[in-house]
């Protein structure tokens, strides 16, 4: 894929689930509110984001693409608490990736006041990917998967659920790239035990 993505390592493959060290990197995020619809949020998003890359921003700056779009299924929550979706307090959120080559001080000002730059820390991710639609259904049943590994290993997750779409809508739906991730607190006890046994055979 030429477009520029997140940057990170494999730390571990336990099956189908990676745990994967991410750097710092800063997104655009669009936020909506009373999100309703998956479908319909992800869509919202994308066009918020979009025309934010194309030209609306404080010097109609053209800003390349990246993946994933990604997005964390919104849903309406009381006022207690980044193609990636993800539920607060306003509602769920939609992001871009920015090109690395911008900062906080460097990344041109959204015009929309839905649309903001925030810097994603690095973080340890456990993360399933599959192929097919990027459906709520596919959403909730790759969660539901991912999460039950995570228990089997007692490890303990971080914040929301997210997905990442890699691919464009007109990609057949067998050679897409989806994922599901999610913060973790640690890796799994079985690659702490091969490390160690990779320390000692040195």
């Amino acid at each position: 894929m030429s477009l520029e993505q997140p940057e990170y390592t494999v730390l571990y493959k336990d099956g189908d689930v990676e745990y994967r060290q991410y750097e710092p990197y800063l997104v655009s995020e669009a936020i909506i509110e009373n999100p309703g619809d998956y479908k319909d949020v992800g869509n919202e998003g994308f066009r918020r984001l979009f025309r934010y890359i194309t030209g609306a921003n404080q010097g109609q700056q053209k800003i390349a693409m990246t993946a994933p779009v990604a997005q964390t299924k919104g849903e309406k929550i009381a006022m207690t608490v980044p193609v990636r979706q993800s539920a607060s307090a306003a509602g769920a959120s939609v992001t871009f990736m920015l090109p690395s080559r911008y900062t906080l001080d460097t990344a041109p000002v959204p015009t929309d006041v839905s649309v903001r730059i925030r810097q994603v820390p690095g973080r340890l991710m456990a993360v399933l990917r599959y192929s097919g639609r990027w459906t709520e259904q596919n959403f909730l049943k790759k969660s539901e998967t991912l999460r039950q590994a995570l228990e089997a290993d007692s490890i303990e997750s971080l914040g929301a659920m997210q997905s990442a779409l890699y691919n464009a809508p007109y990609t057949p739906p067998f050679m897409r790239r989806n994922e599901v991730m999610i913060a973790v607190d640690r890796l799994p006890a079985a690659a702490e035990k091969m490390a160690e046994q990779q320390l000692a055979a040195y």
